[in-house]
């Protein structure tokens, strides 16, 4: 059963690849990290489903504008989870081995 749940992200994780030319968007956001809620509220270690979201999100980022873009999504969807540690958004990235110019924050200034 967990093979077919990990088949399942994969094939949606794919299914939100950023096409040349288009922005990314906030629903790509969303899926990118939406199995890394309970890390993100509950600390501890991010799983390896999460660290993959972290991985595509990064991929799906490439330019200053669509990493600005993706700014903005994770900044809206931490509001919308008041319960995230503050310290558990931050270290993300580098918990998932992903050197990424995107910050994971609620109070995060998307324009710098």
């Amino acid at each position: 059963m967990k093979s077919v749940v990990i088949f399942v992200l994969v094939v949606a994780m794919f299914q939100f690849v950023v096409k040349a030319g288009e922005a990314v968007t906030c629903g790509q956001v969303d899926a990118s990290l939406a199995s890394c809620i309970s890390y993100l509220t509950a600390g501890g270690s991010p799983s390896a489903v999460c660290c993959d979201g972290v991985k595509n999100l990064k991929t799906i980022t490439p330019t200053t504008v669509d990493r600005r873009a993706a700014c903005d999504c994770v900044k809206a969807a931490a509001a919308r989870y008041p319960n995230i540690k503050e310290d558990a958004a931050s270290s993300l990235p580098t918990k998932c081995g992903v050197e990424m110019n995107i910050p994971i924050s609620k109070s995060i200034n998307c324009a710098k």
